[in-house]
C-alpha cells in the first residue's frame, strides 16, 4: 500500500474518520495539581504550567502534519482521534482573542513533538500562542495523560485542560471533531467566569 499523502491538513470529512471513545484515560485529571515541569515553548521560553497564574487553557494533540508530507503511518486517519491536529490548532488560533476576553490568561498547545518541529507549525499557522514540547514525556507521565503509540512514538491523545492557578478545573476528553474543541472550551469559559 502506498503511503498516504496529506495535500490538505484542514479539509477533513469527519464522517469518514473514526471518533475516539471515552476510554477513561482522563478521568483522574480534574482536580489534580499540575507538577512544576518546565517545558520548552516555540517562543523560546520555558513554561511551567504549574507556575502560570490565572486561568490557562491547554489543548493537547498527537502531532501536527506538514502539508504534502507523507503521514506517519498509512492508516493515520483510521486511528481514532489521530487526524485533526491542524484543524484543532487553527480553531484555537481563531478563537484566541475571544478566549482571553472570556477569562483565559494564556493559551498553549501541547504535544510530544520537538520544539523545532512545532516551530514550523507555529510559524506556518501564524499562532498567537506558544506550543509546548513534552518530547521527554515528563509532564505526560507525571499527569498520566492518555497516550497512544504510533510508529514507535508516544503521542498524547487529543484533549483540552482548563488550569486555574496550577490546578486542573476542567477536562475535555475525548475530543471529536477536533475543530469544534476550541468552541466547546470557549463556551465553558463563558459559563464559568471567575470573579
Amino acid at each position: 500500500m502506498a503511503s498516504a499523502n496529506q495535500p490538505s491538513l484542514l479539509e477533513v470529512d469527519w464522517s469518514k474518520i473514526p471518533a475516539p471513545k471515552d476510554d477513561g484515560g482522563a478521568r483522574h485529571l480534574e482536580g489534580m495539581v499540575v507538577p512544576d515541569i518546565p517545558l520548552p515553548a516555540t517562543d523560546g521560553m520555558k513554561v511551567s504550567l504549574a507556575k502560570v497564574s490565572g486561568r490557562v487553557v491547554v489543548f493537547a494533540y498527537p502531532r501536527t502534519g506538514v502539508p504534502g508530507q507523507i503521514a506517519l503511518v498509512d492508516d493515520w486517519d483510521m486511528i481514532p482521534g489521530a487526524r485533526g491536529c491542524t484543524p484543532q490548532t487553527c480553531a484555537f488560533r481563531d478563537l484566541h482573542k475571544v478566549m482571553i476576553g472570556a477569562g483565559a490568561a494564556r493559551v498553549f498547545g501541547l504535544s510530544t513533538q520537538d520544539t523545532a518541529y512545532q516551530r514550523e507549525a507555529a510559524e506556518r499557522l501564524h499562532l498567537p500562542f506558544p506550543l509546548l514540547s513534552d518530547e521527554r514525556l515528563a509532564l505526560t507521565e507525571a499527569l498520566r495523560l492518555p497516550t497512544l503509540e504510533v510508529a514507535g512514538l508516544t503521542l498524547i491523545k487529543r484533549l483540552a485542560l482548563v488550569i486555574d492557578d496550577g490546578a486542573i478545573s476542567k477536562v475535555f476528553y475525548p475530543v471529536f471533531p477536533p475543530d469544534r474543541n476550541a468552541g466547546d472550551v470557549l463556551a465553558w469559559l463563558e459559563r464559568h467566569k471567575r470573579t
